[in-house]
Order: structure tokens, then C-alpha cells, then sequence
């Protein structure tokens, strides 16, 4: 029998987003649930045009099953089309339009679209490509440049869709990884995992229906996603910038009397260091997050002390795999940490021969739990390559590529990814350590080191520095200033002062493009 209350919906073991969303309706029809700049969306308009979305798109002879492509702006038509799909059952692969060219137009094959929702900047983007781009085009701006205007393209006011039946086994959405180690890779979801990370929050951070949530980081991250559907789910109201700048998040915080934010550790610093960060009222937060980048624990203890409410660090992976969990404000001993793992996840450190170490070790961290990926879309050996089978009970942990370790207390501590450690001379370095020591000088706002080609010591150390607004320090001053603190074979090669380090879409230093712009070490 389907739940009839959002209580019961809530109470059972698998339910869907769009089910919830038609509860949310009923409940309070006349609510916010979506706001993007001037435009907002109410509760019973958002079901609605998520109907004619599902109506639309079976119309169009989508089934359960197929796929779709968004690769736009964030924007009401965005949030409401990704929602809509999955009301008929229909898988999303929300794309990045930052990606390049040649990488969209792969992202569109590998996915298997039946339809690509774009805007006027993705469809310029993808001129030189056009021709390797199969799917029939939705401009969700309107634009007669991009495809078939999304507002002639809907069903009709009172379109309401088949109703179609979704498993907990169901594919949700495919997200591609950002394509930082080689191309991009297509994690399939499904709604059992998204469900459970739609409940996951519970009472202790309130994304209730009184919840304000600003959205300030894409809807194809999975950072994104993992604020954006609890919100939804919990009834509260979605404010999601197009485009991050501080001044603006600080302005629609108070605005908007945001209650949750989730922000990357380099959206944190450029909040804290604006100038007019003290003068707006911000005591309507309850709770921030963070994820998907190292969090330094200074940087989370500057949070804690100057923005009212908790804070929440979350590590894991968009493949699932496990989460550690770290509410900085109830631990302020274990900043340095990200926490322990999620109530009913399975986090292991293991050794190089694939045996689980003890507290205080240094491993790969791997991860089970019960909200797993299905699998790399296309590409089982991938995902073969990205499990580890626990000797003992079979079960299949995933790799996450980190190395780490656990405090006699279950804390877990981030050394490196595992392809950024350098081995030099034979030592293992850790450039986490190396960074924590430039990053005292200063003069020093952030750091990156990363493990250059040597003839002499297989690779060394060589960090890439990025300097406080109006601070001055020379590359060999700062280099000594390092090396006087470090072991002799921690000890960098070189030092190199850029204006600023290179980041993905959500965050996270580019060391691959530091490595391959340094070249060989000058021995």
C-alpha cells in the first residue's frame, strides 16, 4: 500500500524523491521549494512542472530505464527537469559545463541520452564537436541557438504522466567524475543509495521544511546533490546560485536567512577573507558542510569560531563505498581528522598487501557500505579495478585512492591520495606533511606539493605556492623557511610562487597539471 503521509513515506525501508515531492505538495502547496536568483518555485508548481517534465519526456517514447543528458547553468528549469526525469523513472547524467569540448560530446555517447538538456553558452561550446553529438536538443534558456525552447517542449498545464514503477535497484543517475586522473568515468547510482543518503542527515543537522539550504556549487556535483536531495526530501527550500562569489553568498545568507549551506574548503577561505564578512548577520545558520577537498584543520577552526552554527565534514566518495563523518563542533580536538565512520559503514586501512592494519598504520583506505555505486557505466573492468574483497567475508569494499590513518579513538586521519605520494630515494613522502609546514609561514594562504621526475632520487619534492592578498616572501626565502622544519628527506627540490593553484569545478588542487607543467626535477 503507498504511504499516504509524508510520516509513513518516511518510515518505510525504500521510497522515491518524486513521491516525496508529491507529499511535500499537499502538505504545503504554497511553500518555497526552489530559488534562484528572482525566480522561485513553489511546492505545488514545482510538482506540477515536474509532471509535464515525466509527461514530456514519455511523450517523447522514454521509458524507465532510458537516459538523459543535462549540461547547463544552474537554474529552476535545471532543478525541475533532473526531478521531472526521475518521476518517469528516467536515469540522469547531469554533465559539466566546463568540460571540454571533446569531453562533453563523450560523456553524451557514453551515457546512452535520448535527450540533452542545454543552454546558449553549452551549445557555442559544443559547435566544433556538433557533429559527434547524437541526442535531439533542449534549450532549458529558451534559446533558438541551443535546441527547442524547454517552454514549448513541455506537456501541456494539466499533463499528468503515466505512473511507472522504480526499484530500489534502479539506476537514479550516472555521474561522471571530474577527469582529473584520465577520462572522465560514469558512476551509476541507484535510488536505494540515494535514498539512504537522503535520510542520512536526521535531526542532529534539521534539514527540515523549515530549512534554508544555499546552493553554491553545481548541480552535477555529487557535492551538490548530497545538499540538494535532503532538502528536497525534507521539504525545505533549495537557493541555488549560478555562479559562486562571496559577497553574493554573504548577501543571500542574510537575505534568505539560510539555515544550511554546503561550501569546499576554498569557498570557506574566500568567505572568511572578504573584508565585509563580519558585518553580515549569518545567526541563522544551523549547520554547514563540507566535502570533496582537504579541509585544513585551521581553516575549520576559524569556521567554527566566526559563523555561528556547527560544522559538518564529510568523507567519501561519489562511488559510495563508506563515509566518515566529523561534526567539528561537538570535536574540536580532532579538527586534523575527518571524523569516524557513518553509523553502519565499514572504513579499513590496509597495507600494499591488501591485509587491513591496525590504529596508528598508514594505508589505503577502503570503504563499504550499504549506498554503493552499481558500477562504472560501460565499464566493468573499471569497476572490478576500484573494489577490494575483504579475505575474511567476501564483501566488496571501494577503493578510494587515499591514504590515511585510524587514532586509537576511530578518527580517521587524511595523508594523500595514494598517486600523490613520492617516493623518493626509496622514503615515502607524504606531501600533506610537507604542506602543513609551508602553510606556517605567514605570509603563505595555501600550498601544494607535488613529486617531480629525478634522475638522482627517482622523484623529490617540489611545492607550489600561493601567497596572502598583499603578502610578500620570496620563493627561496620560503623554501628555507620549509626545509629548516623538515627531515632531511622531506627536505624540496625547488619552490615555485603562482597567483593562484589550479582547482576543479569543486575545489580540489589539480596536481597533475603542477606536475606535468614543472616537468623534470633540475637536478
Amino acid at each position: 500500500m503507498a504511504a499516504t503521509t509524508i510520516e509513513e513515506m518516511l518510515a518505510q525501508d525504500f521510497g522515491t524523491l518524486p513521491d516525496i515531492v508529491r507529499l511535500r505538495a499537499a502538505a504545503g502547496p504554497g511553500r518555497t521549494a526552489l530559488v534562484v536568483e528572482a525566480e522561485t518555485l513553489s511546492w505545488a508548481g514545482l510538482d506540477r512542472l515536474m509532471d509535464r517534465i515525466a509527461a514530456a519526456l514519455q511523450r517523447d517514447g522514454l521509458q524507465p530505464g532510458d537516459r538523459i543528458a543535462i549540461a547547463a547553468t544552474t537554474s529552476i528549469a535545471y532543478a525541475a527537469t533532473f526531478l521531472g526525469a526521475l518521476r518517469a523513472g528516467v536515469v540522469v547524467a547531469p554533465l559539466a559545463p566546463s568540460s571540454t569540448p571533446e569531453q562533453l560530446a563523450g560523456m553524451i555517447a557514453d551515457s546512452g541520452a535520448k535527450l540533452l538538456f542545454l543552454d546558449r553558452n553549452v551549445a557555442d561550446a559544443l559547435t566544433g564537436v556538433i557533429g559527434r553529438v547524437q541526442p535531439p536538443r533542449v534549450a532549458l534558456d529558451d534559446s533558438a541557438h541551443a535546441g527547442a525552447a524547454v517552454s514549448a517542449w513541455l506537456a501541456p498545464e494539466d499533463a499528468r504522466p503515466a505512473e511507472v514503477e522504480i526499484g530500489p535497484d534502479h539506476p537514479f543517475n550516472i555521474i561522471y567524475s571530474s577527469g582529473t586522473t584520465g577520462a572522465p568515468k560514469g558512476i551509476v547510482q541507484a535510488h536505494a543509495m540515494r535514498w539512504r543518503y537522503m535520510l542520512r542527515p536526521g535531526p542532529r543537522v534539521g534539514e527540515g521544511p523549515d530549512a534554508v539550504a544555499l546552493l553554491s556549487t553545481p548541480l552535477y556535483s555529487n557535492t551538490t546533490l548530497a545538499t540538494f536531495l535532503p532538502v528536497i526530501a525534507g521539504g525545505g527550500t533549495a537557493v541555488m546560485m549560478p555562479k559562486f562569489d562571496p559577497l553574493r553568498f554573504l548577501e543571500l545568507s542574510e537575505r534568505h536567512r539560510v539555515t544550511h549551506a554546503m561550501l569546499v574548503p576554498v569557498q570557506y577561505r574566500r568567505i572568511l577573507e572578504h573584508p565585509e564578512f563580519d558585518r553580515f548577520d549569518l545567526s541563522s545558520y544551523r549547520m554547514k558542510f563540507c566535502t570533496s577537498a582537504p579541509f585544513a584543520a585551521e581553516l575549520k577552526a576559524e569556521v567554527l569560531r566566526r559563523w555561528p552554527g556547527g560544522l559538518v565534514e564529510y568523507f567519501g566518495m561519489t562511488e559510495g563505498g563508506g563515509t566518515c563523518i566529523l561534526m567539528a563542533h561537538e570535536h574540536p580536538d580532532k579538527l586534523h581528522t575527518v571524523g569516524q565512520p557513518a553509523p553502519g559503514h565499514d572504513i579499513r586501512v590496509i597495507g600494499e598487501d591488501g591485509r587491513p592494519l591496525p590504529p596508528g598504520e598508514v594505508g589505503e583506505i577502503v570503504g563499504w557500505s550499504p549506498a554503493a555505486m552499481l558500477g562504472y557505466h560501460n565499464q566493468p573492468a573499471k569497476t572490478a579495478e576500484a573494489l577490494w574483497i575483504d579475505p575474511e567475508t567476501g564483501r566488496r569494499f571501494v577503493r578510494t585512492g587515499d591514504v590515511g590513518r585510524f587514532d586509537a579513538e576511530g578518527f580517521l586521519t587524511l595523508m594523500d591520495r595514494k598517486k600523490d605520494m613520492i617516493i623518493s630515494g626509496g622514503f615515502n613522502i607524504y606531501p600533506s606533511d610537507l604542506e602543513a609546514v609551508i602553510v606556517q609561514h605567514s605570509a603563505v594562504a595555501e600550498a601544494a606539493v607535488v613529486g617531480a621526475q629525478s634522475r638522482r632520487w627517482g622523484e623529490t619534492p617540489v611545492a607550489f605556492v600561493a601567497l596572502k592578498p598583499g603578502a610578500t616572501a620570496t620563493a627561496d626565502e620560503l623554501r628555507a623557511f620549509a626545509n629548516d622544519r623538515l627531515g632531511k628527506t622531506q627536505r624540496l627540490a625547488d619552490l615555485v610562487i603562482v597567483d593562484q593553484l589550479p582547482r576543479s569545478h569543486i575545489g580540489k588542487v589539480l596536481k597533475r597539471e603542477l606536475r606535468d607543467a614543472y616537468g623534470p626535477a633540475r637536478d
